[in-house]
């Protein structure tokens, strides 16, 4: 798409592949020096296509890596109790490094067990209680975090934006984007503030956002006169219609105005997947 190789349009293509070529450079190592492949394990319950599609670019990811990965697949109305049990002989397995569950769940498993029993040496998305709890204290090296706001502090990084200070506002509170995304960002000194469905007046939060993230799922929620001169945006926000992929934010409205814009699809997703098979690197050197 041309309008991906606009100057202020991030690309997370580009940031993937350069955090793919290290992993594969790292495994090569581990293999040669150690004898030791990393493994990825993960878990899809249900047929929501989107996760289907996100699970089949994760092992795809994997493949191109040389990193050994296992898909376990469930029926929707599978029990929480089967789930729970796999992820017990996952946690000690020793040939199984990270462990993977992909979300949403279907309504009657609880997230947050599942979140909980996932070993958090191989928790490698970054959703077990010890791993947030380091993350909210300030220690994100300690374990892991999620890969989505880390592959954001990554394209903020790689493109040089400085966050102490800044004004930031991430848009959805969500587990796995938005609350780990603040935390991320107030780490790093920034003022943030969290909006989501309850809030009053989100164009006042937004137009006044140095960094904005949006999460929501809600098609084409932000446009151009919800975003500050020369802003940086990232659109996390994925909605599925007919087949087709669509973020958060009218991205042809805003490309003008802003500095930086992710797309969708192309953006934020790429690197998310490459901070999953970082993340699994580190798992399989603390345990190896």
């Amino acid at each position: 798409m041309e309008e991906q190789i606009s100057d202020n349009v991030i690309d997370g293509k580009g940031i993937a592949q350069e955090i793919e070529e290290k992993v594969k450079q790292e495994v090569k190592e581990l293999k040669e020096n150690y004898g030791v492949t990393p493994g990825l394990a993960t878990i899809l319950v249900g047929e929501h296509p989107p996760s289907q599609l996100y699970i089949k670019l994760k092992h795809w990811a994997c493949k191109r890596t040389g990193i050994k990965s296992d898909n376990y697949k469930f029926p929707a109305e599978t029990k929480e109790e089967e789930i729970i049990e796999l992820l017990n002989e996952l946690n000690s397995k020793d040939d199984v490094h990270g462990i993977l569950v992909q979300f949403p769940l279907p309504e009657h498993i609880n997230e947050k067990e599942i979140m909980q029993c996932i070993d958090p040496e191989k928790d490698v998305d970054g959703f077990n209680p010890v791993n947030f709890g380091n993350l909210f204290i300030g220690n994100e090296s300690a374990g892991f975090v999620p890969c989505t706001p880390k592959g954001i502090i990554y394209a903020l990084e790689r493109y040089k934006v400085d966050i102490e200070g800044k004004n930031a506002v991430v848009v959805g509170h969500s587990n796995i984007v938005g609350k780990p995304a603040a935390m991320m960002l107030l780490n790093r000194n920034a003022t943030v503030n969290v909006c989501h469905v309850y809030t009053n007046g989100l164009k006042d939060y937004t137009s006044n956002a140095d960094i904005l993230i949006v999460a929501t799922g809600v098609k084409g929620l932000i446009g151009e006169e919800m975003v500050k001169q020369n802003a940086v945006v990232f659109d996390v926000g994925i909605t599925w219609i007919d087949g087709k992929v669509y973020g958060d934010v009218k991205f042809e409205e805003v490309l003008p105005k802003v500095s930086l814009v992710s797309p969708v699809p192309g953006g934020v997703g790429p690197i998310t997947i490459a901070v999953l098979l970082e993340h699994t690197i580190k798992a399989t050197k603390n345990l190896d």
